[in-house]
């Protein structure tokens, strides 16, 4: 398990019991966030998305697998994908969880260009346009790091909606902390993001650009927030370019962007069957 920009492992403590029942499940920090080490990262898109990839491949040669079901969120399912392009036989199924840098940026992303069958997507939250135009001058969670001991209050301002996310599980602020802490040491993992993106919500090497290199054999599921601010046109775009390949587009009714913590159960039991199919 992937997880997206920003976060960590711990962001998965709705969904790791439940799915480890049946299989081993394994998560980890992206290099450069959360506790994993933070070296530098090029400037270039190609370059740091390879030193991603090439971290998650010395990752699973350390832990001895032999091929995954490769699921992956936000970022962490636009890398996900870029791993399975390049190692296709380690990969047996590849679930993408609301995957960011997938759409061109000239694409436009209206009600109308979609159909009048799919639902208007809501506009980008408050706390990502913050990170946006952070983006345009500095490292994207520098106003994080700059805040000093303010900081874990300012991830409250802009993300309120992380403890209410877990308020059932943490009465306190653990949630806010977390993301906090996962942020606050230096630039790293954000570094090789900016060198990606455009703005925050594009790819400079948008992937709808290269799933057509996923072997045809690979099954692929998208999982999509019903409420998400994420376009999930590309879902479908995804399965028109794969063609007769075995693509599987969902959607979750009730989940925002964090589908796997807005509505566990559901986004479970659809992981749960997933893996079931390929057992």
């Amino acid at each position: 398990m992937v997880h997206g920009f920003g976060g960590g492992v711990g962001l998965w403590i709705r969904n790791l019991e439940a799915l480890s029942r049946s299989r081993p499940v394994y998560a980890f920090d992206l290099l450069g966030f959360g506790r994993s080490s933070r070296p530098s990262f090029p400037s270039d898109a190609e370059k740091a998305e390879e030193k991603f990839i090439a971290s998650i491949e010395q990752w699973r040669q350390s832990v001895g697998l032999e091929n995954m079901v490769l699921l992956g969120h936000s970022l962490g399912g636009y890398l996900a994908t870029s791993y399975a392009i390049q190692y296709p036989s380690r990969v047996s199924h590849l679930i993408l969880v609301d995957p960011w840098g997938f759409p061109e940026r000239s694409q436009q992303h209206t009600q109308d260009s979609q159909g009048p069958d799919v639902a208007k997507r809501p506009g980008l939250p408050r706390w990502a346009k913050a990170i946006a135009t952070v983006v345009s001058f500095f490292n994207p969670l520098a106003i994080i790091r700059a805040a000093g001991p303010w900081g874990p209050g300012l991830v409250n301002r802009f993300r309120p909606d992380f403890k209410r996310k877990f308020e059932d599980m943490f009465e306190d602020d653990t949630m806010t902390q977390y993301i906090y802490h996962c942020n606050a040491q230096a630039p790293s993992g954000e570094v090789g993001f900016r060198a990606m993106s455009e703005s925050l919500g594009w790819a400079k090497r948008p992937m709808l650009q290269r799933v057509h290199l996923l072997p045809p054999a690979m099954p692929v599921t998208m999982l999509y927030g019903a409420l998400s601010w994420v376009d999930s046109s590309s879902g479908e775009r995804t399965a028109q370019i794969r063609k007769q390949a075995h693509t599987k587009v969902l959607m979750i009714d009730g989940a925002s962007h964090h589908v796997y913590a807005d509505q566990p159960e559901e986004f479970n039991r659809a992981v749960e069957k997933i893996c079931k199919s390929v057992d």
